[in-house]
C-alpha cells in the first residue's frame, strides 16, 4: 500500500502527515455527501417558508500512523461556501485540533489525489 504525505492547508498555517491514497479517496466520498447535504439545505432555505430536513453529521476517521478525524454538522452552515470542518489529528504524543475551510480541503485531496491519476 503506498503511502505518501498529505497536507491539510488551514485558516493559519498547515498539517501534514501519512496518508494512503485508498484513504483519500474515500475522504473524498465523504466530502461530497457532505456537500449534498449541504446544497439540500440550502436549497430548501431559499424555497419561501420551506424548512429544510436535518442532515446527518458528517465523521470521517482515519487511523495510520496517525489518527484523523473529520467532523461537519450541515445543519449550522447556511452554503456549502461558509462550511467549515473540525479536524483532530493525534497520535500518543500529540493532539491537534482546529477549524479547516471545507472547499480548501476539498482543493487537498483533490491536488493530493492528482498524484495517482
Amino acid at each position: 500500500m503506498s503511502v505518501s504525505r498529505f497536507t491539510i492547508n488551514l485558516v493559519e498555517g498547515s498539517v501534514a502527515m501519512s496518508f494512503t491514497p485508498q484513504a483519500a479517496r474515500e475522504l473524498q466520498l465523504a466530502l461530497s455527501q457532505l456537500m449534498d447535504s449541504l446544497k439540500a439545505i440550502a436549497t430548501k432555505k431559499t424555497a419561501p417558508g420551506a424548512r429544510a430536513t436535518p442532515q446527518k453529521p458528517m465523521e470521517y476517521q482515519y487511523t495510520g500512523d496517525v489518527f484523523l478525524e473529520v467532523f461537519c454538522n450541515p445543519n449550522i452552515w447556511s452554503t456549502p461556501f461558509a462550511a467549515k470542518v473540525l479536524i483532530t489529528l493525534r497520535d500518543d504524543r500529540i493532539r491537534l485540533t482546529t477549524e479547516a475551510e471545507l472547499s480548501r480541503l476539498i482543493e487537498d485531496i483533490n491536488q493530493y489525489l492528482e498524484q495517482y491519476a
